[in-house]
This record gives structure tokens, C-alpha cells and sequence, in this order.
């Protein structure tokens, strides 16, 4: 793939003995730039940065990062303004965290919690400001069942703009399920197996659902994208070629729907992928590629529904990145 721009965009800043890596190259077709003066307190950033999500409405990112003694939830603005930590002490280890109800009144905050002591193994709703609304699962107690609902590790929640919800569950515990439930949390369907066969899974690790009733689930083990019919359940296909030397983490929807946004932790890559038409399943195609520098380890990731703005969470860089999106003939990528 040709490299169309260079490193572009370097900026080195220390926190404390760790120094926040802003190298990158872009290759392929260019359709994101770094945003470098986003967030302006990066020290800020005191533990692994594992998911970030987006009230587009509000201009708010919630960054979600693991560690002793640190605020497991950091809110920022858009435009890079440190707004407030969550003091919230229900948290152990946050992996995948969602903005639901964005566009209403009362938006709130899933967090998916892998942690194994006594709020860990289970999936928790929290207000803007921290406040602990409900919670999924049994807290502390791992497992499989279904009534009552148990987790163990679970990865990443979508929640629908209908209530219904998409939990990919098992980032290497017991469980290796996509369940979906519906408004009033009951199981709707659910593909449970363990295994490299269709519809079976080994660590589920990412869900994104699009326009056109189709599940898309980042099946990390395995490194390829599964694809399902999110009303039946029923699996429409794989792709699997353009995860050759590393799995996707990450699956989500560039807002004019042409594009998958896939990262790659290991090779630290953020790839933009074709996004098929309707009734097509087809191979998976990288149309551009984020490149980053060694050992940022790029984790999961949200974009800005209004602007297109992408922001990563990165684990090993401990930070979280935003790039914005080019502006071709005018338009919106």
C-alpha cells in the first residue's frame, strides 16, 4: 500500500517518566489527520486508556482508563477542555464503554466491567456524571447463565437507538457469546459457541450494528469480522482477509456509513475498511490505514456522529487520540 504522507504531525510530551507518542503515517487513501491539540491537559491521562465514548449533542468524550488510584472515567469536551473525573467507586477495570440515548434528554453511560472482584464481571449503566443507574449481570460473580443474566469479562455493549441491546461477551473468560436483549433486557437470541466454525466465536471483542439490520462482531481469536442478521440472528458471513498478520479490536461506523473503522492492537493500526451495500456481504477491502508508532497499542474506539471526528483509546500509548476527518470535494471524507 503506498504511503501518501509521511510521519506528519509529531509532538512529544512528557508525563511523568512515559512520553505520549504523536508519530503516525497515513497510507492509502487519506481520510484522517491528527488532531494535535486535542485533549490540551494530557497529563491528565494517569492510567491504561482502554475505551472512549461520544455525546456528540453535548460535545462531550468520556475516556475510559484502568489503574490504581485513578479516576476511572475522565470527561472531556470536543474541542479538548478537561470538564471532570468520575469519583465513582463501583468501577474495577473498565473495557468497552457506550453513549446511549444521545439525541434524548437523558443520555446515558454503559461500561462493560472485566474486573474480578466484588463490581467486576458485569455491565453498568451510569448517568453523565457518574452516578451508578443499573446493572447487568451479577457483580463478582462470573458465569454463563442466562436467568439471572451473568458475564465473564464481558467486552463491549452497543445499545441500539431502540433500547435494544448487543453485548459481545468473553474478552477471555469463560463466555465467548454475542447476546442481544431487548429493551426490557430479555434474550432475544444469542450465539454462544467456542470455535473457528460460523457463528462460533473465540474472544468476541467488539459490536457495532449498521442502517441495514446487519450485526457486525470482531472476533478477536479468531481475527475476522463476523457478520449477522441483528433481527433473526442468522449468520450472512465473514471476512477474515484483511486481518492476516494481526485481529481487529475495533468495529464501527464512519457516520456517512462508507467506511468501517477497524484497529488492529498489535501491529498498531487503525484501518478504514469499504463498507458493503446493502444485501452484500462480500470481502473485506482497506481502503486507508492510521499507522501508528511502536507499542501504542490502539484499543477500541468512537467517532463523533455530527463532525466524523475518530477518537482512540490507546493502551499503551496511555492516551487517548483524536483525528479528524479530511475534507474531499467538499464533503464529509
Amino acid at each position: 500500500m503506498k504511503v501518501l504522507y509521511g510521519t506528519i504531525g509529531t509532538q512529544q510530551q512528557q508525563q511523568g517518566s512515559f512520553s505520549l507518542s504523536r508519530d503516525y503515517q497515513l497510507l492509502g487513501r487519506p481520510l484522517y489527520k491528527l488532531d494535535l491539540s486535542w485533549p490540551r491537559n494530557p497529563e491528565l491521562f494517569i492510567g491504561e486508556v482502554f475505551g472512549v465514548a461520544l455525546d456528540q449533542f453535548a460535545g462531550v468524550v468520556y475516556v475510559a482508563q484502568r489503574g490504581d488510584n485513578v479516576p476511572k472515567v475522565l470527561l472531556f469536551t470536543t474541542e479538548g477542555d478537561f470538564l471532570m473525573p468520575w469519583n465513582t467507586t463501583t468501577l474495577e477495570m473498565p473495557h468497552g464503554i457506550f453513549l446511549a440515548d444521545a439525541a434524548s434528554s437523558n443520555p446515558t453511560v454503559w461500561i462493560t466491567d472485566v474486573g474480578n472482584g466484588p463490581y467486576g464481571h458485569c455491565i453498568k449503566q451510569y448517568s453523565p456524571s457518574g452516578k451508578l443507574l443499573q446493572v447487568l449481570g451479577t457483580p463478582g460473580k462470573a458465569g454463563s447463565g442466562l436467568n439471572p443474566l451473568q458475564f465473564d469479562q464481558p467486552a463491549e455493549i452497543f445499545v441500539h437507538s431502540s433500547g435494544e441491546m448487543y453485548i459481545v461477551d468473553g474478552d477471555g473468560g469463560m463466555n465467548n457469546r454475542l447476546i442481544k436483549l431487548s429493551k426490557e433486557q430479555e434474550v432475544l437470541w444469542m450465539h454462544g459457541e467456542k470455535g473457528q466454525g460460523l457463528a462460533q466465536f473465540y474472544i468476541p471483542h467488539s459490536v457495532t450494528v449498521d442502517n441495514a439490520q446487519r450485526v457486525w462482531v470482531a472476533d478477536r481469536g479468531n481475527k475476522r469480522i463476523q457478520v449477522f442478521n441483528s433481527i433473526t440472528g442468522e449468520w450472512l458471513g465473514t471476512w477474515g482477509s484483511c486481518f492476516t498478520e494481526d485481529a481487529p479490536y475495533s468495529v464501527r461506523l464512519t457516520p456517512d456509513k462508507k467506511y468501517f473503522v477497524v484497529v488492529q492492537l498489535n501491529t498498531n493500526q487503525i484501518s478504514l475498511l469499504d463498507a458493503p451495500p446493502v444485501g452484500l456481504i462480500g470481502q473485506c477491502r482497506v481502503v486507508s490505514v492510521i499507522q501508528l508508532a511502536d507499542d501504542v497499542k490502539p484499543h477500541l474506539v468512537d467517532l463523533d456522529l455530527k463532525t466524523g471526528a475518530l477518537y482512540v483509546a490507546e493502551i499503551g500509548a496511555q492516551q487517548a487520540q483524536k483525528f479528524t476527518p479530511f475534507s474531499l470535494r467538499g464533503g464529509f471524507l
